[in-house]
């Protein structure tokens, strides 16, 4: 499993930060939003929230760091790299202290948000916290089995079973330790994904994504995003 990073820069923050007034001692009420380009035949893209550019240049499989937004209804807008037309127009309804990942999914055609609310409390002491992720447009129902590192899955149940395009396992939790995480297409033993040995430290909060190759279909991988840790 690859770790999604930062491959683009960061523009025109102050305009869009959360910040406190200018006539109030109080703070603003804040939350927070990450992007993950997540369109396999897409073009790099430029993120836009109320207007203001904050992302430019998202390559695919590229991930944000959370950014601080105002609380309240946020417009986010995602546009092809440079000028381009707006494939995402989307208005987020933010609380004090939200947090989400938006993807933005699904085959150029097709492009879509999805928007994660993302659960960043910390684990139970000597715990992990990992949530999966779907993002594969072109792939079917899936099963997942999250094992110790050299075990078969021949004889073994998946833990999630028939996750659809789109669809998102709620957080596992789990003591710290190495694992790995297989995803075969529903029903079957053939592994489209292998992580390959995963070290979950206690307190780590992870987003794993399957995504499709640059351009769609095969070979298939998992983007591990780090929420927390």
């Amino acid at each position: 499993m690859k770790s999604a990073f930062s491959r683009f820069a960061l523009v025109g923050l102050v305009a869009v930060l959360a910040a406190c007034d200018s006539d109030s001692n109080a703070p603003a009420a804040t939350a927070s939003i990450r992007v993950v380009h997540g369109s396999p035949d897409a073009p790099a893209v430029d993120v836009f929230v109320d207007g203001q550019p904050v992302l430019t240049n998202v390559a695919y499989q590229a991930a944000s760091p959370y950014l601080e937004v105002k609380a309240g209804t946020r417009n986010v807008q995602v546009r092809a790299a440079g000028g381009g037309a707006t494939v995402i127009d989307a208005d987020l309804v933010k609380q004090d202290g939200d947090v989400h990942t938006v993807i933005a999914t699904n085959v150029l055609a097709s492009i879509e948000p999805l928007v994660l609310t993302d659960d960043n409390s910390a684990p139970a002491a000597g715990n992990f916290k990992l949530r999966l992720v779907h993002g594969a447009p072109n792939v079917g129902l899936v099963d997942i089995y999250i094992t110790a590192p050299g075990a078969a899955i021949d004889a073994l149940t998946p833990d999630l079973t028939n996750i659809p395009f789109k669809g998102v396992s709620s957080y596992i939790e789990a003591p710290a330790g190495q694992y790995r995480v297989r995803i075969t297409p529903a029903g079957t033993k053939t592994v489209a994904i292998d992580t390959g040995t995963l070290d979950l430290v206690a307190g780590q909060i992870r987003t794993g994504i399957a995504v499709e190759s640059t351009g769609g279909g095969a070979p298939l991988s998992a983007l591990l995003l780090a929420d927390k840790n």
